[in-house]
């Protein structure tokens, strides 16, 4: 009997053993459910965090104006915040790069693109690689004219056309002829921020816009624009720029030509932030782009998280003037 007995627990040890070797053998070779594998060491946990590290790509139109390298600015430090990598390729105001770009980011395998489009309906077919791809698209600043975007972020652009327009108005009281100079044709940034100036200022008695011309939203370009406008239409009171660099831009033409009336721009970038406080800029709307780049990347991280985003989200505007 007692041989038996030492016989009996000489068999179960065995089978312990066997077992023990068998699931050993299972989690080795991968087979087992994730649910019923041990617990990873300290050394697995840390490679398991690293592979979790949320990247997001950012294609930027350009990087030659301060609004957009601040919006860039902004992203940078809401994702360094976040401990999340942002990979950020600069169209340079080129469509056909910036479609390039994001095929990059495409293959890159991010987990979100933030898009600030060149122009608004050729970006489309970037979108539809990122939908084909099941990469969220988040457009930012301007829109895109085609493919699935998750959020678009910008400023209301309707809303700070109009405040423009209604701020020079009210400069001129009610009379006189304006000049407004157009972003870049396509995006819809300019399309927006027209459409509010002339809600504004179309159909009021003594008010007259005598040129609307496109200055692709630069400064040597709304220059070169202003100075063609003068030669034709020299009796102007006021212009209206879609972005500050065209405005400073025409200031240039307008001080050449010894002309001082009231030039209005937007985007609130430092250098009209100080040509507005030194009286030479009579206004600009406040966009404010690190704001904008802030709230593209932790709206990014949402969407990546699985949570429910607004399809848009406004970036509060103010009129800027002296103080």
């Amino acid at each position: 009997m007692k041989k038996f007995a030492k016989f009996a627990l000489a068999s179960t040890m065995m089978l312990a053993v066997l077992a023990g070797c068998s699931t050993q053998s299972s989690l080795e070779s991968g087979s087992a459910k994730p649910s019923e594998q041990p617990a990873a060491n300290s050394s697995e946990n840390a490679a398991n965090s690293a592979s979790d590290k949320v990247t997001i790509g950012l294609s930027i139109s350009t990087q030659n104006n301060p609004f957009f390298v601040t919006l860039k600015e902004g992203a940078e430090k809401a994702a360094k915040e976040a401990g999340a990598e942002l990979i950020v390729v600069d169209a340079q105001d080129d469509t056909a790069k910036q479609i390039s770009g994001v095929e990059d980011l495409i293959q890159k395998k991010v987990d979100v693109i933030l898009i600030n489009p060149t122009d608004s309906a050729a970006i489309a077919t970037a979108v539809e690689s990122a939908n084909q791809a099941n990469i969220p698209v988040i457009t930012v600043d301007r829109a895109a004219e085609g493919g699935q975007v998750v959020s678009h972020i910008a400023s209301d652009n309707v809303k700070g056309g109009q405040m423009a327009g209604e701020y020079i108005l009210k400069a001129l009281n009610g009379k006189g002829n304006i000049v407004e100079l157009q972003g870049i044709a396509g995006t819809s940034a300019a399309r927006d921020r027209g459409q509010g100036f002339h809600a504004a200022v179309d159909g009021k008695e003594g008010i007259k816009v005598v040129a609307s011309q496109p200055a692709d939203f630069d400064r040597a370009k709304g220059m070169n624009v202003m100075e063609n406008i003068l030669q034709g239409n020299p009796d102007i009171q006021a212009v209206f720029a879609h972005n500050d660099e065209m405005a400073l831009g025409a200031l240039q033409a307008l001080e050449a030509a010894g002309k001082n009336i009231p030039v209005v721009g937007f985007d609130a970038t430092d250098d009209a932030v100080k040509a507005v406080n030194d009286g030479k800029m009579a206004a600009t709307v406040a966009q404010k782009p690190e704001a904008i780049g802030e709230t593209s990347v932790q709206t990014a991280l949402k969407v990546v998280k699985g949570e429910k985003v607004e399809s848009f989200i406004p970036v509060d505007l103010e009129l800027v003037t002296k103080q």
